[in-house]
């Protein structure tokens, strides 16, 4: 593994500044993964020099949230408010065109080296008590080359308060398939139900899956734009993979374990340089948990909850 470091200038030539901070890059076979300091993104996956994921320039974050970590909650929270034990607790608006408390509280975040190795990179974040969030947690994201030379990422929470903390833990990586048109990309995801949400995203009931938000057969993302949360996933031996495919018989897919329950589908026309970018973003619970209750998990003094998803490769016939 090789990482760079953040300067504070570079004016000076061979020095390199990077808005997300450290740099860490995990190498292995023909797979490289560029993870940052700040939220513990993703800024960057690919294999062969295949772009699997959409990345941005050293001077920038993440547009879109690309790629980055979501802890203690993921999406949003109505009006920023919910109740512990009957008392207000009120989170800062970070969505102001909806009034919402959005992805979380380390978005903004730097992330401190707890371990490395040439294939692996462990960061870990301090949650400390606050309004809106009076606990104090830990959020540890581990990203791993792996044997198959896919990318595993694991997510662990760990409650270091004196009593149970709510939670609801995700990610933001968007996929791509190197410069395949978007014209010829199609996405499927094995799931049965939708979440219906208002104009503001937040949902308001459960409904089947139909039209544009059923992926279950693939759908063609040329001239889709959905933001939508889904569940009902199809399982199988403990994952739910969700696939973006080529013509061309390549695919990128995104799978997760069964701790996550929800994913979201949010394909954006807004993403810089793209005239579509598709965000597939595994979760253990959807927009508003805090207040819904829907997938919201509650962690003991002390103890600790992992979630796990990946991102895979099939080259095609070619490849």
């Amino acid at each position: 593994m090789t990482s760079s470091y953040p300067h504070e200038s570079n004016s000076e030539p061979g020095l390199r500044s990077y808005a997300t901070g450290r740099q860490y890059e995990l190498r292995r076979g023909d797979a490289l993964a560029v993870v940052t300091e700040l939220a513990a993104g993703l800024r960057s996956f690919s294999r062969g020099g295949t772009l699997l994921t959409e990345t941005y320039g050293d001077d920038q974050i993440a547009p879109g949230a690309a790629g980055i970590t979501l802890a203690p909650w993921a999406n949003r929270v109505e009006d920023g408010k919910w109740f512990l034990n009957g008392k207000k607790q009120q989170l800062d608006i970070t969505e102001v065109a909806r009034n919402n408390a959005s992805h979380g509280l380390l978005r903004n975040s730097a992330y401190a080296l707890v371990d490395e190795s040439e294939h692996s990179v462990t960061l870990e974040a301090t949650i400390f008590p606050q309004h809106g969030y009076p606990f104090l947690a830990r959020h540890r994201v581990q990203y791993q080359l792996g044997d198959e030379l896919g990318l595993v990422v694991r997510q662990t929470l760990l409650n270091d308060a004196r009593e149970p903390a709510p939670f609801v833990l995700g990610a933001h990586p968007y996929l791509r398939l190197g410069d395949t048109p978007v014209e010829d990309l199609v996405l499927t995801v094995a799931a049965d139900t939708r979440l219906v949400a208002d104009e503001r995203l937040i949902p308001r009931s459960t409904a089947a899956v139909q039209g544009e938000t059923d992926f279950r057969a693939g759908q063609n993302i040329a001239a889709l734009a959905v933001d939508v949360a889904l569940t009902g996933l199809h399982f199988e031996a403990g994952k739910a993979r969700h696939t973006l495919a080529g013509k061309d018989g390549r695919n990128v897919s995104l799978w997760q374990d069964e701790a996550c329950q929800y994913v979201h589908v949010f394909v954006s026309t807004e993403y810089p340089g793209r005239s579509r970018a598709v965000a597939v973003e595994p979760m253990t619970g959807p927009a508003n948990a805090f207040n819904s209750g829907d997938g919201l998990r509650w962690l003991n003094p002390g103890e600790s909850f992992t979630i796990e998803w990946g991102i895979d490769y099939t080259p095609g016939s070619e490849g």
